[in-house]
């Protein structure tokens, strides 16, 4: 059910767009995956990601056990669509955790920033064109500095990294099978779910 999250080499290897925003990061987290669908189709699933947003993209099978006002979109939503620099979205890591919108490179890049304590987080996401147009690779990077215990963060926050965007990318192709496409674009749909 779950695809490997694995990045390659060289996606590691790569800069991505917010790295000079936690330039020496303590602990530095990539993740990959592929979707069958070019990214315009999927670059407007990821803008209307997150808490107090669309939610944070479960497959059915776990989302059926969640209460109803707590499961994610399964349609794209004109109101979350208009994502910009300087806009704040709630974050999962708490009441008071947010993450603000940094760097927005329409449809390629998102990167966000977060201080959590003394602790600078940056979470970068970056679609390109996989071997076909119609396949994208996203790449997740997480960079965060100072780390005080980096060999925990590394193992449990890797842990926990590495399967929250294994549960979302399984989430979000069943979301982008289930969406009609129209003219070479998601169609969105209207308000009201």
């Amino acid at each position: 059910m779950f695809a490997s999250t694995t990045p390659t080499d060289a996606e590691r290897a790569a800069a991505r767009p917010g790295d000079h925003r936690v330039a020496r990061a303590d602990v530095i987290m990539d993740r990959a995956f592929t979707l069958d669908a070019p990214p315009a189709t999927v670059w407007p699933w990821l803008v209307q990601l997150g808490k107090a947003r669309a939610g944070w993209y479960l497959p059915r099978s776990i989302e059926r056990l969640l209460p109803h006002g707590r499961r994610a979109a399964r349609s794209l939503l004109p109101q979350w669509q208009a994502l910009a620099v300087g806009d704040v979205i709630p974050d999962y890591g708490g009441t008071q955790e947010t993450f603000r919108v940094e760097e927005l490179e329409r449809p390629t890049s998102i990167v966000y920033s977060s201080q959590r304590g003394r602790t600078a987080i940056t979470w970068s996401i970056t679609l390109q064109p996989d071997a076909s147009p119609d396949r994208t690779r996203v790449c997740l990077r997480l960079r965060a500095a100072p780390v005080r215990r980096k060999r925990l963060m590394q193992t449990a926050g890797g842990f926990f990294d590495a399967s929250t965007i294994a549960v979302m990318a399984a989430g979000l192709r069943e979301r982008l099978a289930e969406t009609p496409v129209v003219s070479g674009s998601v169609a969105p749909t209207p308000p009201g779910r």
